[in-house]
């Protein structure tokens, strides 16, 4: 995350990386589309359709409404950190995260509902929070990141 903010602001590069993520979070619903389709007798075709546009359409707008609602919760909080920073934090725990979000896609598809694919999702939950609250810390702190720190 310090890398990425010592880069400068650059926006294309924010948007590179949640689109990336909502590309992968769009993949990684495969499996449990092929089940949902397999299963119910549902157009597959459609149901794809409707998935690639509600994730890379709707999915980056609702990031960038909740990057900003972090970053004035931060500001409230003290943070001085940059709304570009809040974005960034955010879109890149968001892909940082996406491993996760294929093992939940290949539950969905192979096992189904159930109590494996609540645990998988809750972890995955649990991680990008995880990462998120971490990057949004150091994109709102006031100290001038060093990279050469580890």
């Amino acid at each position: 995350m310090r890398r990425l903010l010592q880069a400068g602001q650059r926006e294309d590069r924010a948007l590179a990386l949640l689109m990336g993520g909502a590309f992968l979070a769009f993949l990684f619903q495969l499996p449990r589309l092929s089940r949902q389709a397999h299963l119910q007798g549902e157009d597959l075709t459609g149901l794809m359709a409707n998935t690639l546009f509600a994730c890379l359409f709707f999915l980056p707008l609702i990031f960038y409404g909740i990057a900003a609602i972090s970053h004035m919760i931060a500001r409230l909080f003290g943070g001085k950190g940059t709304w570009y920073g809040a974005r960034l934090a955010l879109f890149w725990s968001f892909l940082a995260a996406s491993p996760l979000m294929l093992l939940n896609g290949l539950v969905a598809g192979f096992v189904g509902e159930g109590l494996e694919l609540q645990i998988v999702g809750l972890l995955w939950l649990v991680v990008f929070a995880a990462f998120w609250l971490i990057n949004l810390r150091v994109a709102e702190s006031a100290v001038e990141p060093d990279v050469a720190t580890p």
